[in-house]
């Protein structure tokens, strides 16, 4: 099983971007999310973002997650 983790697009250069989340920040491909605009929330995966999410889809996976134990925030 894989998990993908959002995280919201803090900077853009090219077809590669940073993204950030509780702290944690990762450079990451967006050849598969070529429309990410800054501010977007991406779900992220292997050094991927896979899809585009609003901020109500990212906040309530993220608080599942610290539900379950799995993150901080």
């Amino acid at each position: 099983m894989c998990l993908a983790v959002p995280m919201q697009l803090v900077e853009r250069h090219g077809d590669h971007g940073i993204v950030a989340n509780s702290g944690v920040t990762l450079r990451i491909a967006l050849v598969l999310t070529p429309d990410a605009q800054i501010g977007d929330y991406l779900l992220v995966h292997a050094g991927y973002s896979l899809s585009i999410i609003d901020e109500c889809e990212a906040a309530a996976t993220l608080r599942t997650l610290k539900d379950l134990g799995v993150t901080e925030s």
